[in-house]
């Protein structure tokens, strides 16, 4: 990643704890990269180590490509000539704090609203970033599904629902220069966590919850700790932290509060963690802001939204109570850093658009219903289902499979809870990566109690197959879910990722069955 050129190695590591140094510390650094594949010439090379590679491994060829510096952690047996070496305890952790001083400290002369929680995340920061342009206020942001620095949207490029430390401080130092006054950035318990610290020097002024439940436990090893690194994000907001004004040099005024879901049972934790005002908002549970007679359709969903004793009429034209959810989060985020009032946001709800892969109709004229969401959690699945079933007046058949190499106690979790609500369970690949994708499907296929294989539970590893196959057993009224890809853009197998598009697929297989034609 490029950004502020000349910056020297001892500028770059001033107050980062360092174990030895071989070579000029004076060398001048163009750039970062953590892929050697990536390095161009007076970069400094991270040599991090990833699930199944050493990234030692990789600092010949970094050097090769030209990198003037390399950050790693272990002795190294030979250096190159005029090739500087910085050895640290974590290169992953330290990255942070090196990017952010490359990148000259972007998030001291910007607002910074955080969203974390296991789902609705992207939508949530896809709806503030909205509110913040009806508003007329200049916004940017960074999501799973995609980014926006400048004046365009662009589709997220990694794999990675928060990329790391040194893009994450380039595209804050690029919104700062593109004139941005709001950085909207989704906050994943990976990125929030000490581990790999990827967001731990983005100087964060609010905090939104969406919800918790089961995820990653492959990672963080308990629900416990998934919680509590999900609060980091909570933790980190201090109202002593002073910003600038990019424009005047002025004093930066950045509101600092957090919001969470007064109907999620970890609100009070997340409201113990924080130093900073609390808001909260809410469709069952007593809340600052609260929808209350909600109206279900498949256009959308309308309800009246109270504040403080006060209400107004509210329409959002994505269907799904937990999209309600997120807007109500979004309307608090901003109304608390504008001072607005949110029941004034009201109007502005209707024009709010979805995510691409979230809840994403397909049509080519078929006489049943083609849904593509990216849901992929027990908790995603029980807000889904049940909804779905309220308004589906045929059968419900939904396909989906469980990500490779991450947290496989929620598997079997999934497919209790499909089978509960839906008439046919086809599980399918997800990311199988190197694990056996046969035995994916199979823990899945545990969970499904009640379902009979070769009736209403089918194992078809192939997911273009599975799509084909359930699409040609759909009748009319019935509906088809399309789970846990979404948006993105490859499935990744034992030889890495292959190309994807969900929605593409199943019109794909819509006109193979004469629909659309």
């Amino acid at each position: 990643m490029h950004g502020i050129r000349g910056i020297t190695l001892r500028e770059l590591f001033a107050g980062v704890p360092v174990e030895e140094t071989i070579g000029s510390m004076e060398t001048p650094v163009s750039g970062i990269a953590y892929d050697s594949r990536e390095v161009t010439q007076g970069q400094l090379f991270v040599a991090m180590d990833g699930q199944h590679a050493d990234g030692h491994s990789f600092i010949p060829m970094a050097v090769r490509q030209g990198a003037a510096a390399v950050m790693h952690c272990r002795p190294l047996s030979e250096t190159a000539e005029g090739v500087a070496y910085v050895r640290v305890k974590d290169p992953r952790a330290l990255l942070s704090p090196v990017a952010r001083t490359f990148f000259h400290d972007p998030s001291r002369s910007i607002r910074v609203i955080g969203v974390t929680g296991t789902d609705g995340k992207s939508s949530t920061v896809w709806f503030i970033t909205q509110l913040l342009g009806f508003l007329d206020r200049r916004a940017g942001f960074l999501s799973t599904v995609s980014f926006q620095t400048d004046e365009r949207v662009v589709k997220n490029p990694f794999r990675q629902s928060t990329p790391e430390a040194s893009e994450i401080q380039g595209m804050l130092r690029e919104m700062v220069d593109a004139g941005k006054e709001f950085a909207v950035v989704e906050a994943t318990s990976h990125g929030l966590s000490a581990r790999t610290n990827r967001l731990g020097d983005v100087l964060f002024d609010a905090a939104v919850l969406t919800n918790i439940t089961h995820e990653h436990l492959e990672f963080h090893g308990s629900f416990e700790q998934y919680r509590s690194d999900k609060a980091n994000l909570f933790r980190s907001i201090s109202p002593d932290v002073l910003k600038q004004d990019p424009s005047t040099g002025g004093a930066l005024d950045c509101p600092r509060f957090a919001v969470v879901n007064a109907d999620d049972p970890s609100a009070g934790y997340f409201r113990s963690c924080a130093r900073v005002p609390v808001h909260s908002y809410g469709i069952t549970a007593a809340a600052d802001l609260a929808a209350r007679a909600l109206r279900e359709e498949i256009s959308g969903t309308t309800f009246r939204m109270a504040c403080g004793g006060r209400e107004t009429d509210a329409h959002l034209g994505i269907p799904g109570p937990f999209w309600v959810e997120n807007a109500l989060a979004a309307c608090l985020a901003v109304s608390n850093m504008l001072d607005h009032d949110p029941l004034a946001l009201a109007r502005h709800l209707e024009g709010l658009r979805g995510v691409k892969g979230r809840m994403e109709s397909v049509g080519l004229g078929q006489p049943f219903t083609v849904i593509v969401d990216y849901a992929h959690t027990p908790g995603a699945f029980r807000k889904l289902f049940p909804w779905v079933r309220a308004h589906t007046e045929g059968k419900i058949t939904a396909v989906f499979g469980s990500a490779g190499e991450r947290d496989d106690a929620k598997r079997p979790m999934q497919g209790r809870i499909a089978a509960e609500h839906c008439d046919t369970v086809v599980v399918t690949d997800e990311d199988p990566r190197g694990e056996d994708r046969m035995s994916i499907l199979e823990q899945i296929a545990a969970g499904c109690t009640g379902k009979r294989r070769g009736e209403d539970l089918f194992l078809v590893p192939d997911r273009t197959e599975a799509i084909r196959f359930a699409l040609q057993r759909a009748r009319p009224g019935d509906v088809v879910l399309l789970l846990g890809k979404g948006h993105e853009a490859s499935i990744i197998g034992p030889d890495g990722p292959a190309e994807w598009d969900e929605r593409t697929e199943a019109e794909k297989a819509l006109r193979n069955l004469g629909h659309g034609n």
